[in-house]
């Protein structure tokens, strides 16, 4: 403890970091202010009561960092800045054009590539935009509006959207840590006093044993992020050339973290699970009767069935942890580094053979991670399972984020504070 205060000391006294700091605290008061400017034409009372009778508007307002439940013109929060990032982010994938571009052409292949996800964010933001205010319309939330009051809503919303990923994009050049998790953050601790209040007026002793559940698993999440987080695998590097006056007896390995796309995975899963509810919910609103079938059968395939949800965010957040790692750590290109610096692993080949072997490793140790955050993001919903208490998946989806972008953001501040020291 008296390491961690030492820390924050040090970060205080830095003119640079604390310079960043401020920034972001700026950045996300800013943010919050936007949030509680409501579109024109909101019913309140109509707006509170369709909000808690959905779960799934609940984990729509974390993700819009708290803008969803007054319906404000940030309402979409950094949804469609996560929807675009993740269809470039296959496109890697898919083009290895576009993978030359992300990881080979250095800073200006990737300020290119994030040009082109905040141009794509910009048919997103309306596309949703003009989803969400029909269902709203259609549900007796917002208007009813005419064609040009439709459109002009329509475009507070997607300008909002863009305005947000404008904040996250300055938050991650200015300040410390990602822009669009240090909102989705912000939106989380912001409801934690009223979710606090609403749980002690609430609070019923004969609940008492699922409350404490809750607190337990709480914990838990807290403690196995945290571990996971920090867990790594040593790979040992041997440098043919010795520098004189280094002694041989410092070993000197490579790190391979367990968990190396962070809470990335969970976000994008549930930016994906997201669609099929929203589509549902827009085909129902429809007076067409076919549509409204379709819709009706998607959302009680998506929405009302808890188990094919699990399964599928669990799924989720395995696959986007691999494919998240395989972006952000090239095997090839660590092993050419390590050959041009004259480092070998002892007892393997340099060239292809250490990048096949850094990729059986990587494979493996993210098998455990990716196996636990799954484990973790379906947890609260087999916890809801049990108590029937709907607000448990919210908050423990919520919990995750939280210890996942305080982890990151103590590690960044952290190098930030070695960077300055050494």
């Amino acid at each position: 403890m008296k390491n961690v205060w030492k820390k924050i000391v040090l970060a205080l006294k830095d003119r640079s970091i604390r310079n960043r700091i401020f920034f972001v605290v700026f950045a996300l008061v800013v943010f919050r202010l936007l949030s509680v400017i409501p579109v024109p034409g909101v019913d309140r009372i109509a707006l509170e009561q369709y909000l808690n009778s959905s779960q799934f508007f609940g984990i729509l307002n974390v993700f819009s960092g708290g803008g969803f439940s007054t319906l404000s013109i940030v309402m979409l929060g950094v949804s469609p800045y996560i929807t675009a990032s993740i269809i470039m982010q296959l496109l890697t994938i898919i083009f290895p054009k576009v993978k030359e571009m992300y990881q080979e052409n250095g800073e200006i292949g990737r300020q290119k590539f994030n040009k082109i996800s905040r141009t794509l964010t910009i048919p997103l933001a309306f596309l949703q935009g003009f989803g969400f205010i029909k269902l709203f319309v259609s549900q007796g939330v917002m208007g009813p509006f005419t064609t040009f009051e439709y459109i002009v809503n329509v475009l507070i919303v997607a300008a909002g959207a863009m305005l947000v990923m404008w904040i996250g994009e300055l938050i991650t050049e200015y300040g410390i840590g990602n822009g669009a998790s240090m909102i989705i953050f912000a939106g989380i601790v912001a409801a934690f006093p009223t979710n606090v209040s609403q749980t002690l007026f609430a609070y019923d002793p004969s609940q008492l044993p699922v409350y404490i559940g809750f607190l337990v698993v709480g914990i838990l999440i807290i403690a196995g992020v945290v571990l996971v987080s920090e867990a790594e695998r040593p790979v040992p590097v041997t440098y043919a050339r010795q520098v004189r006056g280094v002694g041989s007896s410092t070993p000197t390995y490579l790190p391979i973290r367990m968990n190396q796309a962070g809470v990335m995975p969970i976000i994008f899963a549930l930016s994906l699970l997201m669609f099929p509810r929203i589509i549902g919910s827009v085909l129902t609103a429809s007076t067409n009767p076919t549509f409204i079938t379709i819709g009706q059968n998607i959302t009680k395939i998506f929405v009302d069935n808890q188990l094919v949800y699990g399964i599928l965010n669990f799924v989720l957040v395995v696959f986007f942890t691999y494919f998240y790692t395989a972006v952000t750590f090239d095997p090839d290109q660590v092993a050419t580094n390590l050959q041009k610096n004259g480092a070998f692993i002892p007892g393997v080949r340099p060239g292809i053979p250490t990048s096949e072997y850094l990729a059986s490793v990587t494979v493996r140790i993210t098998l455990f991670g990716s196996l636990f955050l799954g484990l973790i993001a379906v947890l609260p919903l087999i916890v809801q399972s049990i108590s029937g208490i709907t607000s448990l998946a919210i908050g423990g989806t919520a919990l995750l984020i939280v210890v996942s972008v305080v982890t990151d953001l103590i590690k960044k501040i952290d190098a930030q504070i070695s960077m300055r020291e050494y």
